[in-house]
């Protein structure tokens, strides 16, 4: 599921096709790996995004808008510098790689005109986007620093000249014409490999799939070994590596995504019809762009959001651990105070024998006249004090005992309260869908005292509505689903009626979920679909028959002294769901 030669050749086409001669009216840098030009061509804007991403490296058209920072960062203020009003005059892929060549022509301070080059190197963990001058091929800035220290066979820094990365000894394959010359590239790699293997990697960008099509449109068991092919099977195998290499060349391509209608989940993409994919349900598309958009989106979305919660989820983690820690200090404190009893009886029994009690003894057994058979008990005894004084020392250890088991107990209450609240925390950085979600759990926890508060910059302005869910049951109610504590209290307390059916997972961290009335009575299908959400928006999520509780909103209490989103219920019914991504949206649709 990665950009190969042939996905980037035909976005190559497409790009050239729509920005050639186009100038660059605008640049942002959304993501620390990720640029958004605006180019103006022939009347039209065009918005390209070209990414670094480690994960999903891409240059397609786009039609998402992202925020960008209220300061750019000093890449995207290099290119601002260089290419703002340059004239795209060529866009190329070199050697069939993983790399796309935007040549800008460009001017200078003073008017001189000159000629930059903007390379998108989509190649995994090694992706990279750099700004080059064509004049000397001197590396201006990019956006990704590579020094020795991090790879000593390649380095990306300003000022230092561009070199193409290692192309690892393959071959370009547009330029395999003939059967001998195809042959002779794939036995360089040894006669030992499987002919699958021998074709990825003799050529530069043929990915596996494209190795596993060439296979399987020539009828070849992919695993068979190089040396045991004849002459006549390959031969086959040559024509059709040429009929794909050709369709490459004759800008032949057909963006398709291939869909599993089992799992409900995109299997893999590509601009070449792959036979072998047959199987799977094809999504066609008009552009290449449209296709990567369409299949990254989600994937990127959720990545990103990952990223920028790294930080958050691990502190809270840090926080969980310590909590857990102390609850179980505090059970071993527990265990301790239940020895009040003992010394209590210790102290009675000893006074109540006080005279019996001589010598100073280091123990002394006692009949216990509180055990219905009268049995004996072995009390330790201080020889330096007397019999009286032992039973003060017992006296005050269990009146200690027992000081220490109440706060001790009152302390295990609130570390509890304290590590469900954080769960709930983590639940809630996991659904986060948006960029305000993460500002109002910051918020949040800077309120609570739990993060450092942040200086803010003058004129900054929270977001006023909490960004809740909205979905809308089979049978038309609308479904309020708040993905975080300032958005449950919202939708709780200041939006529901006290009519309304609330939702929440048993015993564990969720979502509030409420379905609202609205003059109607939603009947047992909406019941079953909220239930399924609030499921889903939990901790339990992609769980089978989940416990979810219901009743009115107006039987949901805040809790007193708890952090916000924290509530008690009571008159509830129970019902039990399947919280999986197929079921839980099984019905509803999107709210507006």
């Amino acid at each position: 599921m990665a950009l190969d030669g042939s996905v980037i050749a035909a976005l190559t086409y497409e790009l050239r096709s729509q920005l050639y001669t186009g100038r660059i009216d605008r640049i942002y840098q959304p993501e620390t790996d990720e640029i958004v030009l605006t180019v103006r061509n022939n009347g039209q804007n065009h918005k390209v995004l070209l990414s670094a991403s480690s994960n999903h490296p891409k240059i397609h058209f786009t039609k998402l808008d992202k925020k960008n920072p209220m300061n750019p960062p000093n890449f995207c203020m290099v290119l601002r510098k260089h290419l703002l009003g340059g004239r795209i005059i060529d866009i190329v892929q070199p050697q069939f790689e993983r790399m796309v060549e935007l040549v800008i022509e460009t001017l200078d301070e003073l008017n001189v005109s000159g000629t930059k080059k903007l390379i998108i190197e989509m190649m995994g963990r090694h992706s990279n986007i750099i700004l080059t001058d064509c004049t000397d091929n001197k590396i201006i800035d990019s956006i990704k620093h590579i020094p020795s220290s991090v790879s000593r066979y390649r380095q990306v820094l300003p000022g230092i000249e561009y070199a193409m990365p290692p192309s690892q000894n393959k071959i370009n394959p547009l330029k395999i014409d003939t059967e001998d010359d195809f042959i002779s590239t794939v036995q360089n790699k040894g006669k030992r490999i499987s002919i699958y293997e021998a074709i990825y990697t003799s050529f530069t960008g043929i990915s596996p799939l494209l190795s596993r099509e060439t296979c399987y449109r020539s009828s070849v068991d992919e695993d068979l070994i190089l040396s045991s092919l004849d002459n006549r099977t390959i031969h086959n195998i040559c024509e059709n590596f040429l009929y794909i290499i050709n369709k490459i060349k004759a800008n032949n391509f057909i963006p398709t995504i291939y869909y599993d209608n089992t799992t409900e989940k995109y299997v893999d993409f590509s601009c070449i019809g792959i036979s072998h994919l047959d199987y799977y349900e094809k999504h066609l598309f008009k552009s290449t762009s449209e296709m990567l958009e369409t299949f990254y989106f989600k994937r990127d979305s959720r990545e990103r959001m990952k990223q920028r919660t790294n930080d958050l989820r691990k502190n809270i983690r840090t926080k969980l651990n310590r909590m857990y820690n102390k609850l179980n200090n505090l059970d071993l404190d527990l265990k301790k105070g239940r020895n009040a009893e003992k010394y209590r009886l210790y102290g009675d029994l000893i006074t109540a024998n006080i005279y019996q009690i001589q010598d100073n003894p280091d123990e002394i057994e006692l009949v216990n006249f509180y055990d219905e058979k009268y049995s004996t008990v072995l009390i330790p005894l201080d020889r330096r004090l007397t019999p009286a004084q032992n039973a003060q020392k017992y006296f005050k250890m269990y009146s200690k005992a027992k000081t220490a088991t109440r706060k001790v107990n009152n302390q295990i209450k609130k570390t509890k309260q304290e590590i469900d609240y954080l769960e709930q925390i983590i639940v809630s950085i996991e659904q986060c869908t948006c960029i305000s979600d993460i500002e109002e759990i910051r918020a949040e926890l800077e309120e609570n005292g739990i993060l450092k508060r942040k200086i803010t910059k003058r004129g900054s302005t929270p977001n006023k509505r909490p960004n809740y869910l909205k979905y809308i049951s089979s049978e038309g109610f609308e479904i309020l689903v708040g993905k975080n504590n300032k958005q449950n209290e919202h939708i709780t307390f200041k939006i529901s009626s006290k009519e309304d059916i609330w939702f929440h997972v048993k015993d564990m961290p969720g979502s509030h979920v409420v379905l609202r009335q609205e003059n109607r009575i939603p009947g047992d299908l909406s019941v079953l679909e909220a239930a399924t959400l609030a499921a889903y928006y939990s901790k339990a999520r992609n769980s089978a028959k989940v416990a979810v509780d219901y009743t009115q909103r107006k039987n949901v209490k805040r809790q007193r002294g708890a952090k916000p989103g924290m509530v008690t219920y009571d008159n509830y019914s129970t019902i039990l769901v399947d919280s999986d991504e197929k079921t839980a949206f099984r019905g509803v649709s999107a709210g507006e």
